[in-house]
């Protein structure tokens, strides 16, 4: 499905899901009408999205449960994120967000950041969260990867990466502290096939977002969970799921721009300039 078809949906037009099995969730946007002549309204999951790493777990858990969802593309170099439509959902300006027509009480709920998306789907779904004698463990090694893993591997790669002059300082505190964050879960997981529990969670979700780019996030390095044996094993079996697959197929319906241009800058790194380009503030429901 294209963009046009996904604003379409959005704008009025009464859509089913199909989950393929060979590939993601899927709309079908000429479902038939019911008995009485009028299309029956679907539940679903607006799915704001674009090709980094936050909207991925996102996209991951979707596969794993087979929610029905649509995705909404948001083009973050273009500063789509900073539009007055999107910051009413995310006064913060960033992806993922997901609008879920079937909310508390049966209302539209929004929520906006990858931990408060897994939590709330997993407590929807009832999936992928353990139980209640693993759910300290689960919170604590949850807000680990939020507040450790995302945040340093991210910074690795702003400086290795996008910096517009390189800072050999910058480059070496924050991969070195992504590298020990690997380490600390190379620890975790020494005769463990999860980070939580028994069972496959939304930790492991949250994790494996990040730990696909591991080898971007250590300046291209071939083989980056060289020293980590226990995470390169955990990792390997996390990409045999199927989820994974469709979840990394999403992406491929969508064209983003690619390029590195100032106005992509701009809007990619608005904080760093006077005046942000195409950054419009919009007021918190």
């Amino acid at each position: 499905m294209d963009g046009t078809a996904v604003a379409s949906c959005r704008q009025g037009f009464l859509c089913s899901s199909v989950i393929l099995a060979d590939g993601p969730t899927v709309l079908d946007i000429s479902a038939a009408p019911t008995s009485s002549g009028q299309r029956e309204r679907k539940i679903m999951i607006q799915f704001y999205y674009h090709l980094t790493p936050n909207p991925a777990k996102i996209a991951l858990f979707l596969e794993e449960a087979s929610l029905p969802y649509t995705i909404v593309p948001i083009d973050i170099t273009k500063g789509e994120q900073h539009s007055v439509s999107f910051r009413a959902l995310n006064p913060n300006g960033k992806v993922p967000v997901i609008v879920d027509d079937d909310g508390p009480r049966g209302r539209a709920a929004t929520v906006f950041d990858s931990t408060a998306i897994l939590l709330y789907l997993g407590e929807k779904t009832g999936r992928f969260i353990g139980s209640e004698d693993v759910r300290p463990e689960l919170l604590s090694w949850l807000m680990f990867v939020a507040t450790g893993v995302g945040p340093f591997s991210g910074q690795s790669v702003h400086f290795e990466h996008y910096a517009p002059t390189r800072s050999d300082y910058a480059v070496n505190r924050y991969r070195r502290e992504a590298e020990r964050h690997y380490h600390v879960l190379d620890n975790r997981l020494t005769g463990r096939t999860y980070i939580v529990g028994d069972d496959y969670s939304i930790v492991d979700m949250s994790a494996w977002g990040w730990l696909n780019r591991a080898s971007h996030v250590m300046g291209d390095e071939p083989n980056p969970f060289g020293p980590f044996p226990h995470l390169r094993r955990w990792f390997e079996n996390i990409e045999k799921r199927p989820a994974v697959a469709r979840a990394r197929a999403v992406g491929t319906r969508y064209v983003f721009n690619t390029e590195l241009t100032e106005d992509a800058r701009r809007a990619l790194f608005p904080s760093n300039y006077a005046q942000p380009a195409n950054f419009t503030s919009a007021p918190s429901k």
